[in-house]
């Protein structure tokens, strides 16, 4: 079952949306709000649901700047009667972009393009149970990679896709979102550290404010949402001297 989250500031476009979601089999509405800051904490939370529906123009808030704040607890949906916002919804690692009036058939599209990818990343569970290494779908269709753990430096998002930088600068490729491949990798290992990027602990070199050194020449941004929880992490590793 796929819990979903409606956000919108129109009332008849909640309950158009209310109405196809109840009558899906497979999905449950865990509500809907016309504040876009009132359902941060609901996003925010352990329970957020899988799929959040988000209209991009409304007030205190654009969809835009909220899925910034959620996208990584919910798998954002964006909705909007104007087509042009697609390029910067995307960039938002919006999962999908629904244009209103929103078809059944459309929107049936989306949700079943969802499933298979989710149901991807749980097959390739299977493939990721070793220590080591895990696989990954390439950009030549049918072919799987193998990814060594210990050879990757740090995984950026791009658009709907993620690329693994690697050591020896074979980056790769693949069709999956940052959350879901930070749910597959060891959290001893790896730790998110920006929205669109995730980092190899072990190929830190140095730290400093809100730049974190991978090399001389890669330097990558630690985000404010991110900040505590890399530090909190980072400070079990300082050596402290206990003279005053």
């Amino acid at each position: 079952m796929l819990t979903c989250y409606i956000v919108d500031d129109e009332y008849h476009a909640i309950e158009s949306l209310t109405d196809i979601i109840l009558n899906t089999p497979g999905l449950e509405l865990l509500g809907s709000t016309d504040k876009p800051l009132s359902a941060l904490e609901v996003i925010n939370s352990q329970q957020a649901p899988d799929l959040t529906f988000v209209d991009i123009d409304m007030p205190q808030i654009s969809g835009i700047e909220f899925a910034g704040l959620i996208n990584m607890y919910s798998t954002v949906i964006f909705t909007t009667a104007y087509p042009n916002f697609s390029l910067e919804a995307y960039d938002k690692q919006g999962f999908d972009y629904l244009l209103k009036p929103i078809t059944y058939e459309r929107f049936l599209k989306c949700i079943n393009r969802y499933k298979a990818i989710k149901s991807t990343a749980n097959a390739s569970n299977v493939l990721a149970s070793n220590d080591d290494y895990f696989y990954i779908k390439s950009e030549v269709k049918g072919k799987l990679v193998r990814v060594n753990y210990d050879s990757i430096t740090y995984i950026e998002a791009a658009l709907n896709y993620v690329i693994i930088h690697m050591d020896d600068d074979k980056n790769h490729m693949t069709y999956l979102t940052m959350g879901e491949i930070s749910s597959q990798l060891p959290q001893d290992r790896f730790i998110r550290v920006h929205k669109s990027f995730i980092v190899n602990r072990d190929k830190i070199k140095a730290v400093g404010g809100n730049n974190i050194f991978m090399d001389e020449h890669l330097i990558l941004t630690l985000g404010k949402a991110y900040r505590d929880e890399f530090y909190d992490n980072l400070n079990k590793k300082v050596i402290k001297t206990k003279r005053g």
